[in-house]
């Protein structure tokens, strides 16, 4: 009886979250700025493409950003808040202290080009979400289409991160549960995970894990991490690529690795062992095509999730700052 309230409870869930998803999509259009920014498109494509040459990171550092932003409390852009002295914002969240600052700069940057461009017009949360398709897409990734009108938060605040974001040394159960009760599927969030196929982790995320010779670690691939950050009590900000066969390229060599005990976090190797996960991880991994279709559309699910229209936000004219 139970286990029959809870899958009832589950399909209610999701239920309400198509029906949620399809009233937001209705306000949303993927033309929003045709007429009050028509050069929207092209002046986020141009900086974020100016600053991926120069930085080769900052595609994975604005996906990641753009995570962070989303899943707690929906795609509002209030990672991008600077705190006051009256008020801890989310990006000095703990969680969120090691969010590369090129992220946070290409976003800044686009809002410069577009405020001289078209004043008090575009909000941070849409800059945000078509950065992180338009990064995705030079790293070789899959394109899909971004619906605009979000508008901002007038909230940030650290307190509201309590316990929200997934950890990379949470139980499987725990992020399960963390992603059900958003509406996305056990399938959903494997593929989301294939986030990690680039970027870097620093050492602190999984250099516990190593140094317990834990169960999942190639053993070599695990001395070779050990060495890496043998100076990281000195150096916090030693990192190591999520992806060491193809780093900066967007592929599906993240699911391949898994298997051979390459992963690189805690979370990489819980979603091989674990028995509600393993048959997607081996799914991605021998179809890159499968895997490209669903991060698209889990992606665009999560770009939808929590969005403010209308009042219930603002267009800041400054990203790290609340009007």
């Amino acid at each position: 009886m139970a286990e029959q309230s809870l899958l009832k409870s589950l399909a209610s869930l999701f239920l309400l979250f198509t029906l949620l998803t399809s009233t937001v999509e209705s306000r949303l259009t993927t033309d929003f700025y045709k007429k009050s920014c028509p050069r929207f498109l092209d002046i986020v494509r141009d900086t974020i493409s100016d600053k991926q040459i120069t930085h080769p990171t900052t595609a994975a550092a604005v996906i990641r950003l753009f995570f962070h932003d989303c899943f707690p409390n929906g795609c509002d852009a209030s990672i991008l808040v600077s705190s006051t002295a009256f008020n801890v914002a989310e990006r000095d969240s703990s969680i969120n202290l090691s969010l590369p600052g090129d992220g946070f700069d290409v976003i800044v940057r686009a809002k410069t080009a577009l405020e001289l461009a078209c004043p008090q017009t575009v909000s941070c949360s849409d800059i945000i979400s078509v950065a992180t398709r338009d990064l995705l897409v030079t790293v070789g990734g899959p394109y899909y289409p971004v619906f605009l009108g979000r508008r901002d938060s007038r909230i940030s605040k650290s307190s509201l991160l309590a316990d929200l974001l997934p950890l990379p040394s949470s139980p499987m159960s725990k992020t399960i549960r963390q992603f059900e009760s958003r509406g996305f599927t056990v399938q959903e969030m494997v593929a989301l995970s294939g986030a990690h196929s680039i970027g870097f982790s620093h050492c602190k995320e999984f250099v516990g894990q190593v140094a317990r010779n834990s169960t999942g670690y190639n053993p070599r691939f695990a001395q070779a991490l050990k060495k890496a950050c043998s100076s990281y009590p000195k150096d916090p900000t030693i990192s190591v690529f999520n992806d060491i066969m193809t780093p900066n390229k967007f592929d599906n060599m993240y699911y391949q690795n898994i298997p051979k005990g390459l992963g690189l976090l805690e979370s990489d190797h819980g979603l091989y062992s674990d028995p509600r996960t393993r048959p997607f991880v081996d799914l991605y991994a021998r179809d890159q095509d499968r895997f490209f279709k669903d991060f698209a559309k889990a992606m665009q699910k999560l770009s939808l999730y929590g969005v403010k229209t209308g009042r219930r936000g603002e267009i800041r004219r400054r990203c790290d700052a609340i009007n």
